[in-house]
């Protein structure tokens, strides 16, 4: 006799998956606009990582940020291609940062990090793991580290704005949840 396995999902599940699906949405849309210099891109889809760090916890998003990765590279095509290693280095390394950043905000409440903050820590650890992968696997010359204080410096922009735009759009679900929202 077979036996069947009954899987249910919970309403965590669906959030996850919710928030996996529109940053998944944010990261294809992304993929398609040209940038003038390779590998210096915007990284909005890790708004929604950070929106899910802040207001969920730390196990959301990497299951948000790992599932962006992976189905985010089959639905674009470049699944197991350089393209994907990279992504998935990058993400490794912002996670790992975002997890030493969340225990760091556990231990030293006063001196926490706002979503700015962690922002920029995860950019530059993304650009860094990407960096570090480019360096070993695909282009092993000295002449690739010229490129690094320009893509870090990029990564520091682009993580600032990314942790504005998740700080700002906490507080703007807070104030909604809380019933102070402006009628749409």
């Amino acid at each position: 006799m077979k036996r069947r396995i009954f899987l249910r999902a919970t309403l965590r599940d669906h959030q996850i998956a919710g928030f996996a699906a529109l940053a998944i949405v944010i990261h294809i849309l992304e993929a398609g606009v040209p940038t003038p210099i390779p590998g210096i891109k915007p990284g909005l889809a890790n708004v929604i990582t950070l929106v899910v760090l802040l207001r969920h916890d730390l196990r959301a998003a990497i299951w948000v940020q790992l599932l962006r990765v992976l189905v985010g590279s089959l639905l674009i095509g470049s699944f197991l291609t350089p393209t994907f290693l990279l992504s998935l280095s990058g993400a490794l390394g912002s996670l790992a940062v975002l997890a030493l950043m969340t225990g760091w905000n556990h231990v030293a409440r006063p001196v926490r990090l706002g979503p700015i903050g962690l922002g920029v820590a995860a950019a530059c650890a993304h650009m860094g793991g990407q960096f570090c992968v480019a360096y070993a696997v695909f282009i092993p010359h000295p002449g690739l580290l010229t490129l690094l204080p320009v893509l870090l410096t990029a990564a520091m922009l682009f993580g600032a704005l990314t942790g504005w735009l998740a700080g700002a759009l906490c507080e703007r679900l807070q104030t909604e949840r809380e019933g102070g929202g402006e009628p749409g």
